[in-house]
């Protein structure tokens, strides 16, 4: 049998009557998302889209029954849904604010797709509606950001024209005298979307009835996917919704700053500048700091087997940046090996003069290999992380005695 598509006349039925020619039940199918037992419904006429053409489907009721997921199987459309209708007469109802949602960035992204391939000579490779953010692959050079704003602002002056958005019916060739965006080779009779002087395109989707109620068109930002460039954007209510979630953002953040919204790019800047600065004072201090107790060590640490001085130690409170800089000023003495550690997050660093005549590296995989953990570097320079800081002390013990 074949499937009446209601939505390609009128995809503003929410609501509509048909008769179920055949129900299966189906096991479940967890790729979809679907744990349970379900029924696989085909009726004679109905309003649910099915996934296809990078729009995802239409949810709602049929009967007292919920809509879990609609398929195109061709000339049939299949309704999975969570419950055996009771008579083979039903009532459906699309869920609409879905519906609609998916209505406006659907028909915006064929005016958005339009823009960039009539200005800008980009054309659109593929879509996709997600479930908070759209988009489209678009082939060729790289759009600047003027690029993007320049289709962005194209597109909205036509929904601010609110054109009328029609369904038209044609074979290939005669869509294709009429200036199709973008030929297909299928035979028969084709359904496209015009955009009345603006875009026509073979569609099999869900759209608006002119170009104002798509609302607003909102670019986000472009990326590098394989050879393409992939856009991401948002229309109608989910631009309203984005572009209030950023001002707030932008508003918080300014005012964690100090500053107007306006001034926000400024405060940043000079609140990175005096973070560099802090970091780089920080980190000489560490270093100034890591000598000095370097220096107090080499003062206590006395002569050992075959004469090298080991010292041994675990730090509290202080960042494996500053083991390196204690490991390096210490063991620019001769014969100095120091075996390092952190508690907090169970860093470990082994280094030693070259006259010491050790290999720290072997030296620390030969420790990890007994308490876990991972880690390398050279003859004279190693560094580790355990699994737990708790086993430092055991790290530590260890080395010492493999050393003496």
């Amino acid at each position: 049998m074949t499937t009446r598509r209601l939505y390609y006349d009128n995809a503003f039925e929410k609501e509509f009557t048909a008769r179920v020619m055949h129900c299966e039940v189906l096991p479940p199918d967890l790729n979809a998302g679907i744990t349970g037992t379900v029924w696989g419904l085909l009726l004679d006429r109905t309003a649910f889209y099915p996934t296809s053409g990078g729009q995802p489907n239409d949810l709602g009721k049929i009967g007292d029954a919920n809509v879990l997921d609609v398929r195109d199987e061709g000339e049939e459309i299949l309704h999975l849904v969570d419950r055996k209708p009771s008579d083979p007469d039903v009532n459906g109802c699309v869920n609409w604010p879905r519906r609609f949602d998916h209505m406006q960035q659907h028909t915006g992204q064929h005016l958005l797709s339009a823009m960039f391939h009539e200005r800008f000579g980009l054309p659109t490779v593929s879509f996709h509606l997600g479930t908070e953010i759209c988009t489209i692959d678009v082939q060729g050079p790289e759009p600047t950001d003027q690029i993007l704003e320049g289709a962005e602002r194209a597109a909205n002056q036509i929904i601010f024209e609110d054109r009328p958005v029609n369904v038209r019916y044609g074979t290939a060739d005669q869509l294709s005298q009429l200036g199709v965006r973008k030929e297909v080779e299928r035979k028969g009779i084709l359904r496209a979307i015009e955009i009345e002087g603006a875009d026509l395109q073979p569609c099999g989707g869900t759209h608006v009835k002119s170009t104002g109620q798509i609302g607003l068109v909102l670019v986000r930002r472009c990326s590098k996917v394989r050879q393409d460039w992939r856009v991401e954007f948002v229309c109608g209510g989910r631009a309203e919704r984005i572009a209030r979630h950023d001002f707030e953002l932008l508003r918080e953040a300014a005012e964690k700053l100090g500053s107007a919204p306006e001034d926000l790019v400024s405060a940043a800047s000079r609140a990175l500048a005096e973070r560099d600065t802090n970091f780089k004072m920080a980190r000489a201090l560490q270093e100034r700091l890591a000598e000095a107790e370097a220096a107090l060590a080499l003062q206590t640490t006395t002569h050992g087997a075959k004469g090298s001085r080991v010292f041994s130690r675990i730090f509290d409170g202080v960042s494996a940046d500053y083991l390196g800089f204690f490991a390096t000023a210490f063991a620019k003495s001769e014969k100095a090996i120091a075996l390092l550690g952190t508690i907090a997050d169970g860093h470990l660093l082994f280094a030693q003069h070259p006259s010491a005549g050790r290999d720290m590296n072997a030296l620390l995989r030969q420790v990890l290999e007994k308490v876990g953990g991972k880690g390398g570097g050279t003859r004279d320079f190693a560094r580790g992380r355990l699994p737990d800081g708790a086993s430092t002390e055991q790290a530590l013990s260890l080395a010492k005695e493999m050393l003496s």
